[in-house]
């Protein structure tokens, strides 16, 4: 159980995972896949559960006559079942459970491959390039 929101738990494919996002697109779940791959941690990708479909529509009314009798409703042709659709979000978690976002960015944990630090906006594909030599606060361009 998740002590708060910030560090859930899932199995993901029968194994127990820290969840690091969920609801993420393939390219965003390919390059957080490579960043934390390339830090050390084992990367599980399952695909979310699907919408649900919403209901059917209720059978039409029956239909009366002027004599009272029921009328008999026209056969429609027959829709075929549309097939399931391919996933479009992906749940990504890493199998280290003491695993935290939040910690591993603003602790400084991670780096990118050519040995800089993960910076928040590096995280959120903001930047390119992480640029942690000058610090938030002495930046012009935030």
């Amino acid at each position: 159980m998740a002590i708060n929101k910030n560090h859930l738990f899932d199995d993901l494919n029968g194994i127990k995972c820290a969840i690091v996002e969920s609801n993420i697109s393939e390219s965003r779940a390919e390059f957080l896949k490579g960043l934390l791959e390339l830090n050390g941690f084992t990367v599980v990708i399952v695909p979310e559960a699907p919408p649900k479909a919403p209901a059917p529509p209720p059978p039409p009314a029956p239909v009366i006559n002027e004599d009272g009798t029921e009328a008999t409703p026209v056969a429609a042709a027959p829709v075929p079942a549309p097939e399931p659709p391919t996933p479009t979000a992906f749940k990504l978690g890493v199998t280290d459970v003491s695993f935290n976002v939040t910690n591993a960015i603003f602790g400084r944990l991670l780096h990118t491959k050519d040995k800089r630090v993960v910076t928040m906006a590096y995280w959120m594909q903001k930047e390119d390039v992480s640029r942690d030599e000058i610090p938030y606060f002495d930046r012009k361009d935030v």
